[in-house]
């Protein structure tokens, strides 16, 4: 019966392991259990703020975002319209050297008409008069005797217009 002894249950070991359990139980209860669970609040209350602070990150970065991609839409209209704005600014300055050209060629065309033209009239002049001149000398000659020159001129002169109206 030695044997049984061992196995046999004792109830007042069974009770004074429960009542140390129990006091075990409420010690751990009064001293562990609020400080634990306050830790653990602390801890969720921090990770809750956290992931708040994320949230708002997150929330400013995607406003910034936007506000970035605003701006740079913004920027590269801006820069659209400077283009476009120093492609007619430099066509119109472009337009205005090609009108100035235009309009100095068409002045040196006239001068240049215009002097042709004193030219003509003074190489016309020039001939008369050496026509004149020669005409008178070989009259002279011919007839031996000295001729009028304003009377041989306007002789001349009156053959000449009618050659020059002729053709």
């Amino acid at each position: 019966m030695q044997s049984l002894d061992i196995i046999s249950i004792n109830l007042w070991n069974i009770l004074i392991s429960l009542a140390n359990l129990l006091i075990l139980f409420l010690l751990m209860k009064k001293f562990l259990y609020k400080p634990v669970t306050e830790v653990l609040e602390k801890r969720r209350a921090e990770i809750n703020g956290d992931y708040a602070a994320a949230d708002e990150a997150k929330r400013s970065a995607l406003a910034s975002k936007a506000e970035y991609e605003e701006k740079l839409s913004h920027a590269e209209k801006e820069a659209s319209e400077m283009r476009k704005s120093a492609a007619d600014e430099a066509k119109r300055h472009g337009e205005r050297i090609i009108a100035e050209a235009n309009a100095r060629a068409d002045g040196i065309v006239r001068a240049a008409e215009s002097q042709i033209l004193l030219d003509k009239k003074k190489a016309e002049s020039d001939i008369k008069r050496e026509i004149a001149e020669v005409s008178t000398l070989l009259a002279e000659k011919l007839i031996g005797k000295e001729v009028n020159a304003d009377t041989h001129r306007e002789l001349i002169d009156s053959f000449i217009e009618e050659i020059g109206d002729a053709k």
